[in-house]
């Protein structure tokens, strides 16, 4: 084979290539984007303790990541793809390598694209943890609460805030669990 044929059939392959970065990159973007959306509506599901929505926003969650496990995949391809080309490890290619493949206006959208993904990641991270902060509030308080209307005697705060049994036998066998007197 030629030089001019090998540099031609190189020069098609990195346009491949290119263009499979660039699709993986929208791909990841609109992924993020749909998660991000379920997990703010989620925080605000939780923050409403709307427990249906809670849970249904849960199971949504579950399918996404479901699909991102599958991006995951794509994107091991593809930097495998981008390693042997380059000749790195998969865990070698960086963005910068890939800009060498690229023309300059290319470079530049994959890695307007990639900033956008880490921005969408970072936030996703962030409302997620917020999120998973709240649950653990509101599940705190539930245990809590469930705690106290057992009805088993089980410790609770009092009104001076120190945690003491909270029931008391009532005279007809009942127990008193809230004292109203003013």
């Amino acid at each position: 084979m030629s030089a001019t044929l090998i540099a031609h059939a190189r020069s098609r392959e990195d346009r491949a290539l290119v263009t499979d970065v660039i699709a993986h990159l929208d791909a990841q973007i609109s992924s993020a984007r749909s998660l991000l959306e379920v997990v703010l509506e989620q925080g605000a599901a939780i923050r409403a303790r709307d427990v249906q929505t809670v849970v249904r926003l849960a199971g949504i969650l579950r399918g996404e990541m479901g699909r991102r496990q599958m991006l995951e995949e794509e994107r091991s391809r593809v930097l495998t793809r981008s390693g042997e080309r380059l000749g790195v490890p998969a865990e070698g290619v960086t963005l910068a390598l890939l800009g060498t493949l690229m023309n300059p206006p290319e470079a530049e959208r994959a890695s307007a694209r990639s900033a956008e993904l880490q921005g969408l990641l970072h936030e996703l991270q962030r409302e997620h943890s917020t999120n998973r902060a709240l649950m653990q509030i509101e599940l705190g308080f539930l245990d809590h609460l469930m705690g106290i209307l057992s009805l088993d005697g089980t410790n609770g705060y009092d009104t001076s805030g120190s945690s003491k049994s909270i029931t008391r036998p009532r005279s007809h066998g009942g127990l008193h669990v809230l004292d109203l007197r003013a």
